[in-house]
């Protein structure tokens, strides 16, 4: 074929301009102020039009010179090396880039698009609902949850599903009000926004964990009103796990019924790696929860954004209409759905089963623990949760490393998120050039590690003061 990207040499190719943000990018405003009262600048990325490839109108001899798919190919070419050598260098973010879906390269011909309920068909018949349906009942089994109570669908990504499943919580409490921890993902925020709720945050622990004593006294000052309360499986940051039986427990002692609260359970990450977890709390539907959100992007593997929400058959009516110009039902938060989506995730769980995911939820556990082990033998100050595989330790000095590792950070502190896709390998790679970096930053003695007690707690920073 003319211009395929298989005819193209990549070794002779010029890598693409690098579209990731460039560490002498800063903006004034807004910035953050660190524990001790000095100010730090948000290093944000480039404006993209500056590096943009351009939509070009095609010359008219192209389809006989060929020129223009040549181009495009070599372009194609270009990129797809660009993303094999940054996915090498990728820690920061939950992603599992550990994965083959060559066997449904055979649809990508096809539009599917699952319009509407996914338990009704639509007038649109190109859709993969049987897939979707499959992939829901997996997972209400795993939350324990029967086929004939509960009601949920494949979303776009992560933050679809806190935001149907707090839209949920405030269909059956419409003057409740919002409680989540100060470390929960920035969506379930843009939902109170959205819907103009009103929203308390809860102070953390320095584990990233809820306080449910603050949690219950915030309840006692607005005892008159139902909860709607978004709990964390699983933080941005560190990956906490909020103690749901103790929120329970808090809600029940300061007077709160269970037709008076309604639980959603963030478990974007780790909602699918705890029940893999023999020592981990389990999150079920035989507790008084709402609703329960994951993303399929992260540790399932999909290579595109999505999510699977779950939440109770009884409490859907109050969301769903129908619609004659689908010949369906729609209750979800956008119009079309990916259908492509529920085949990839339906193909993994398949492939995999629960004995496959436990497998790599121990291996992710175990890598987890080895890169803390390293890094405190290093003189770095480092904090793993009991239940998360993601490694929090002192923010690196040099924002060029930051950017070569795609490190996710905030404030004094970044993290590294075990997924399993990340081999030992690849940590010691890690590791090696963060002490050898560390070294060249520090040498003169200048400069000193940061302080992250008021981060990770005492215990886990090896700063001057705390060593």
């Amino acid at each position: 074929m003319v211009g395929s990207i298989e005819d193209v040499d990549t070794e002779k190719i010029e890598p693409l301009p690098e579209y990731y943000f460039d560490p002498t990018a800063v903006i004034n405003e807004p910035v953050v102020e660190k524990s001790n009262g000095d100010k730090r600048e948000i290093v944000v990325g480039r404006n993209v039009h500056s590096t943009c490839l351009a939509v070009t109108e095609p010359d008219a001899d192209d389809e006989l010179t060929g020129d223009r798919e040549a181009h495009m190919a070599s372009v194609l070419a270009r990129y797809r090396k660009s993303l094999l050598e940054r996915t090498k260098h990728h820690l920061g973010y939950p992603y599992n880039l550990d994965f083959n879906y060559g066997a449904l390269a055979q649809l990508q011909h096809f539009s599917i698009n699952n319009l509407g309920d996914p338990f009704i068909e639509s007038n649109y018949g190109v859709h993969s609902r049987q897939f979707e349906v499959g992939v829901l009942d997996w997972f209400a089994r795993l939350w324990e949850l029967e086929k004939n109570e509960y009601w949920g669908y494949i979303t776009n990504c992560g933050t679809e599903g806190n935001l149907h499943g707090i839209l949920v919580g405030r269909e059956v409490f419409a003057d409740g009000i919002l409680y989540a921890s100060r470390e929960s993902h920035y969506s379930v925020f843009k939902a109170a926004q959205m819907y103009r709720m009103e929203c308390i945050k809860v102070e953390t622990l320095v584990s990233g964990e809820i306080d449910c004593e603050d949690f219950k006294s915030k309840l006692l000052c607005h005892r008159d009103k139902p909860a709607i309360i978004n709990v964390n499986i699983g933080t941005t940051v560190k990956g906490a796990v909020d103690d749901l039986d103790l929120v329970i427990q808090k809600l029940e002692e300061a007077g709160f019924t269970h037709d008076r609260f309604y639980i959603h359970c963030d478990g974007a990450l780790f909602g699918l790696m705890m029940p893999f977890v023999k020592r981990a709390p389990k999150v079920t539907f035989k507790k008084p929860i709402g609703s329960v959100s994951v993303s399929g992007h992260k540790f399932v593997g999909c290579p595109m954004p999505c999510g699977v929400q779950i939440t109770r058959l009884e409490h859907i009516n109050a969301l769903s209409r129908d619609v004659e110009y689908l010949a369906s039902r729609d209750a979800t938060i956008m119009g079309s759905r990916n259908g492509h989506a529920p085949i990839f995730l339906w193909y993994t769980l398949n492939r995999k089963g629960y004995r496959g995911f436990q497998k790599e939820v121990q291996k992710c556990l175990s890598n987890a623990h080895y890169l803390k082990d390293r890094l405190i033998s290093a003189g770095i100050g480092a904090m793993l949760n009991e239940l998360s595989s993601m490694v929090v330790f002192e923010r690196p000095q040099d924002e060029e490393f930051i950017r070569k590792w795609q490190l996710a950070c905030q404030g004094n502190i970044a993290h590294v998120v075990v997924m399993p896709n990340i081999t030992i390998d690849k940590l010691d790679d890690f590791l090696n050039e963060l002490v050898q970096k560390r070294a060249a930053w520090f040498q003169d003695g200048k400069l000193q590690p940061p302080c992250i007690a008021s981060d990770v707690g005492k215990e886990n920073c090896l700063c001057a003061l705390h060593k």
